[in-house]
C-alpha cells in the first residue's frame, strides 16, 4: 500500500495546487460572469426601457398623425367653403358687371342719338344760316334788277 499512498500523495500534490489553481479560475470566472450577467440584466432593463419609449413615441406620432389629418381636413373644408364662397360672390360680381355694362351701353347709346340729334339740328341751323345768306344776296340781286330796270323804264 505504500505505492498506492506514494502515487497518491504524488498525485495530490501535483493534482491539488492545479485543483485550487482552477478553482480559483473558476471562483474568478463565476465573478467575472456575475458582473457580465448584471451588466446584460442592465442592458436588457435599458433596451426594455428604450423599447417602452420607442412604443410611447409611436403613440405619439400616431396621436399628432390623426390630429393633423383631422387639422388637414378642416384646413380643406374650410379651404372649400372660401372658394365655394369666392366663386359666389365672382359670379355675382360678374353679372353686376355685366349688367351695370348693359346699362351704360343703352345710356351711352341714348346720348349718343341726343349728341347725333344735337348735331343733326345745328347741321340744319348751319345750312338754314347758308341758306339765308345766299337769300339776302338773291334779294340784293333782285332789288338792284329791279333798280336798273326801272331806272330803264324811266329813260
Amino acid at each position: 500500500m505504500d505505492i498506492t499512498n506514494i502515487v497518491r500523495t504524488a498525485l495530490q500534490e501535483m493534482i491539488v495546487p492545479e485543483l485550487n489553481s482552477i478553482k480559483k479560475e473558476n471562483a474568478e470566472i463565476k465573478a467575472s460572469l456575475g458582473l457580465i450577467n448584471k451588466r446584460l440584466d442592465d442592458v436588457n432593463s435599458h433596451l426594455v426601457d428604450q423599447s417602452r419609449r420607442i412604443d410611447e413615441t409611436n403613440k405619439r406620432i400616431d396621436t399628432v398623425r390623426e390630429e393633423l389629418g383631422q387639422r388637414i381636413d378642416e384646413t380643406n373644408k374650410r379651404i372649400d367653403t372660401v372658394r365655394e364662397e369666392l366663386t359666389k360672390k365672382i359670379d355675382t360680381v360678374r353679372e353686376e358687371l355685366a349688367q351695370e355694362i348693359r346699362d351704360l351701353r343703352i345710356e351711352l347709346r341714348a346720348e349718343i342719338a341726343k349728341t347725333n340729334s344735337r348735331i343733326d339740328r345745328l347741321y340744319e341751323v348751319i345750312v338754314r344760316r347758308d341758306e339765308h345768306h345766299k337769300l339776302e344776296q338773291r334779294v340784293a340781286n333782285l332789288e338792284r334788277d329791279v333798280n336798273e330796270l326801272k331806272r330803264r323804264l324811266a329813260a
